[in-house]
């Protein structure tokens, strides 16, 4: 995987100023650390940040043919497919590199190439004939791509950081970055980049950009249509669906393995790629596992139901991977607050960034591709949510029923500007008027469409951003099987009842896919990323706590109010959090990152 930046400007000669463009490479040199390029041309400057893995000496980047030059970080699953098509339209290739694929694709067929493509991409396409800048993002919106429009062109990257490194850029939060911050951090809102000024290119989405116009298209979201497969048909779809993506997405020329973490989702993808290996003549899968200190002792709740390991023991031992399991302690955690805070460019989750972080940096040593379980409760309906009469009743984002924000930590003079309640409402009614409906559609089957399309368009995006962020901060590709458009596609039009028989999470993947799997493991329910048990994590982040408490300059209190936090510390009531899941020290990492953050990337208040 890679990272891609640039700078496009009507009214400067960008052939004297790759200095500047060089500096917005430079800083996604953790998603590239193999090679860098810049392409330099009167208006458009590309740059380029390369993780080889397709190709490793013929993918150099950015990649030009024909007037029309090319800066793309993904994967296409599809390419030797689009090769072979594209050749037999007359084009020839230097390369072996899905890179040039993508480029020629579009060459031939214009804005129209992502319809055809599987796979995950996030990439910035320079048309010299018609100067013309289109950007582009994968279907489900698993790469990321930022965007700035200033008075003369856009600015773009991979990352802010790249964004941020161009002196034109000022790292701003409005009114509505403070709302996506404290209200909506575990819903945030399809575009919105969080600084202002700063946009996000949208899943299954293109930005085109000329001299006098900018048009940003719809190439994909699922088609709503009556599902008329019986139940048997419906299990061996989904099961010949995933097994093709996960087999697609085992290509590579460097090591790979899977994120094996005991439940269903992960411990099919791994099992599945087992199969795939061995049909090929190649060896056993490696798979990858997170655990801490004293994790089997902690209490079960909504959100998690019990400890990894055993389930992890048995997935291992039954599908015959080489498995490793990461033990994380507390003081390696409390390390990694900086370097993910960095990889982030925002307050993220806390201590589930840091393990996942270390995690990721573990499985590097080995790996340069892994595969993950990612997606498969938003495809599948494995979250409480989607079971919880209550939740699906709710007039909001079901996950946020009955929870408390840190929106309630807001100083009542920024809350009067921020409005972090209709915000909310507003946001959520937006959401639900981009449900695509089927007619004639009612009751539990219509409800339980609009929280799909919520949990895809509003839940997951979070969870890939993460992923993404923290994976590329270390140089490792995470590729997510669940998240292939054709599965998601074909479950989207899946009635509630068949996916949910018997009132069973996510039973139609279980059903699809139990015949890989243990049973205590295909039936065990839904857990989530594990959290931390560790006492020292919490006393530190509350001492920290303390000490911005008797600063009386911390820049976090322009924004959260002191006496209320005062007040949560002294009586020991834990402070609201950014995720929904229990977790008695979120609210403390995120009061205590949101300083950090404001400090670290000197951001100012408007």
């Amino acid at each position: 995987m890679c990272g891609v930046t640039g700078w496009l400007d009507w009214a400067a000669d960008l052939r004297t100023r790759g200095t500047t463009v060089e500096a917005m490479t430079e800083t996604l040199a953790c998603r590239g650390p193999d090679s860098a390029g810049i392409r330099l041309t009167r208006h458009a400057a590309l740059g380029h940040r390369r993780l080889s893995v397709i190709d490793l000496d013929g993918g150099a980047q950015p990649l030009e043919a024909d007037g029309t030059v090319l800066t793309y970080n993904g994967e296409l699953y599809n390419y030797t497919d689009l090769r072979r098509e594209l050749e037999s339209l007359g084009h020839t290739f230097r390369t072996r590199s899905d890179t040039e694929v993508v480029l020629r694709s579009h060459l031939q067929w214009g804005a129209e190439a992502p319809r055809r493509f599987n796979g995950i991409f996030a990439y910035a396409l320079w048309d010299g004939r018609t100067e013309e800048l289109l950007l582009a993002r994968d279907h489900l919106g698993i790469k990321p791509l930022y965007w700035h429009a200033h008075a003369t062109g856009v600015l773009f990257g991979s990352e802010p950081k790249a964004v941020l490194a161009h002196p034109a850029f000022r790292a701003e939060l409005d009114a509505e970055g403070i709302a996506e911050l404290f209200a909506l951090p575990a819903a945030p809102t399809a575009g919105h980049g969080l600084f202002r000024g700063l946009r996000e290119v949208r899943p299954g989405h293109l930005v085109r950009i000329r001299r006098s116009v900018t048009r940003e298209t719809r190439y994909w979201q699922p088609v709503s249509r009556p599902h008329t497969d019986d139940p048997a048909t419906t299990r061996r779809t989904v099961r010949e669906l995933l097994a093709d993506a996960v087999e697609r997405q085992l290509m590579s020329d460097v090591p790979l393995c899977t994120l094996l973490s005991g439940g269903v989702d992960s411990s099919a993808i791994t099992a599945l790629a087992a199969q795939a290996r061995e049909r090929a003549g190649q060896g056993k899968v490696g798979s990858f596992s997170v655990d801490f200190p004293g994790s089997t002792d902690r209490a079960p709740d909504d959100w998690r139901t019990g400890a990894d390991a055993p389930f992890v023991k048995a997935a291992a031992e039954h599908i015959g991977t080489l498995h490793t399991t990461v033990v994380v302690p507390d003081d390696d955690l409390l390390d990694a607050r900086a370097a993910v805070l960095r990889a982030r460019d925002r307050p993220g989750w806390g201590e589930m960034d840091a393990s996942l972080h270390l995690l990721f940096r573990e499985v590097r040593r080995r790996s340069t591709v892994a595969l993950s379980g990612e997606a498969a409760d938003e495809v599948f309906g494995g979250y409480p949510y989607f079971h919880d009469p209550a939740a699906r009743a709710a007039d909001t984002f079901p996950w946020l029923h009955g929870r408390t924000t840190p929106a309630a930590l807001l100083r009542p003079e920024v809350r009067a500007v921020v409005r972090p309640e209709e915000y909310t409402a507003e946001q959520y009614r937006a959401t639900l008027a981009q449900v695509p409906a089927l007619p004639g559609e009612d009751g539990t089957d219509r409800r339980m469409r609009e929280l799909f399309h919520l949990a895809l368009t509003r839940w997951l995006p979070p969870l890939l951003e993460r992923v993404d962020r923290i994976s590329m901060s270390v140089g490792l590709e995470v590729r997510v099987p669940f998240c292939d458009h054709r599965l998601v596609e074909y479950a989207w039009n899946v009635p509630w009842a068949l996916k949910a028989p018997g009132g069973r999470p996510k039973g139609l993947l279980r059903d699809a896919v139990r015949d890989l799997l243990p049973e205590r493991v295909a039936d065990r329910p839904k857990s989530g990323y594990p959290s931390t048990p560790a006492v020292r994590y919490t006393q530190v982040l509350t001492e920290r706590a303390r000490e911005l408490l008797a600063d009386p300059g911390a820049p976090v209190f322009d924004l959260v109010d002191r006496e209320t936090v005062r007040l949560a510390l002294k009586e020991g009531r834990p402070l609201p959090g950014p995720r929904t899941a229990p977790n008695p020290v979120g609210g403390l990492d995120h009061l205590v990152q949101v300083d950090e953050w404001l400090r670290a990337y000197r951001v100012g208040l408007r």
